[in-house]
C-alpha cells in the first residue's frame, strides 16, 4: 500500500454486487443474504449509480404490521412498505464517494449519513467499487516497521533537528523521543504523526533546548 495520504481507491472492493431498478423485493433479499452485505447500489444505463437499497429500506415492509414512527418518517415508511422493486425501494440520490477521496472524508460521510458502506463512483457517477467501514480500518493493519519508516522518511524531515529524534512504533502507537529546539514544535509534531495512516496514538517523550 502507498504512503499517506491513503485514498478510497487504496482500500475499496472492486467486486460489487449491484442491481437494476426493476429488481424485485425478493431478488434483493436473496442477494443480500447470498453476498452477506447490508446494501446494494442501484444502477441505470451503463453503470451510473442512481440509488441504494439497504436492509433498512427493505424492513419498511414490517411497518405495515406496526405502529411506530410519526410525521414524515411514518409517511416515508408507509410509502416504502408498499414498494416491490428496487426503483421504488431505493434511497435516492445515492450517498457516494469518489475513488480519490481521502479515507477521512469517507469516514465522515459514513458517520454523518449513518451508512455502513458507500458506492465509489468516478466523475460522472459510474460505479467503480464499494467501500465499507471494515475497508477503512485496513490501514490499522500496517506493520509497525512500515509506519515507522514513513514517519522517518516523510515526517521527521520537515522538523528542525530531526537527526536528534527517535521513533518507536508498537501496535500502532508512536513514541517520539529526543529533543526539539522549540517547545511549540511539539504539538506540530504530534499532529503530523497522527496524520500518518495506521497510527493509533502518539506519545511524546521530548526535551527542549
Amino acid at each position: 500500500m502507498p504512503e499517506s495520504p491513503y485514498t478510497v481507491s487504496d482500500v475499496m472492493s472492486h467486486t460489487v454486487v449491484a442491481i437494476g431498478s426493476e429488481a424485485s423485493f425478493k431478488q434483493i433479499v436473496e442477494l443480500l443474504s447470498q453476498w452477506k452485505v447490508s446494501a446494494v447500489p442501484v444502477l441505470a444505463g451503463e453503470g451510473r449509480v442512481v440509488g441504494v437499497v439497504s436492509e433498512a429500506d427493505l424492513l419498511a415492509k414490517e411497518f405495515l404490521g406496526g405502529a411506530d414512527g410519526q410525521g414524515e418518517d411514518r409517511s416515508a415508511h408507509r410509502a416504502k412498505a408498499g414498494a416491490v422493486t428496487a426503483g421504488e425501494l431505493m434511497s435516492s440520490p445515492a450517498v457516494t464517494v469518489h475513488a480519490d477521496a481521502p479515507l477521512a472524508e469517507a469516514a465522515r460521510i459514513m458517520a454523518r449519513r449513518r451508512v455502513k458502506r458507500l458506492p465509489v463512483v468516478d466523475g460522472v457517477g459510474l460505479l467503480q467499487g464499494i467501500v465499507s467501514r471494515g475497508d477503512l480500518l485496513k490501514v490499522f493493519l500496517r506493520p509497525d516497521e512500515e509506519i515507522a519508516g514513513e514517519i522517518r522518511n516523510s515526517v521527521l524531515g520537515r522538523l528542525p533537528s530531526a537527526g536528534s529524534l527517535t521513533v518507536e512504533v508498537t501496535d500502532g502507537v508512536v513514541t517520539l523521543g529526543g529533543s526539539l529546539p522549540d517547545r511549540t514544535l511539539a504539538p506540530v509534531a504530534a499532529r503530523a504523526l497522527r496524520a500518518v495512516e495506521g497510527v493509533v496514538d502518539v506519545r511524546l517523550d521530548l526535551t527542549h533546548r
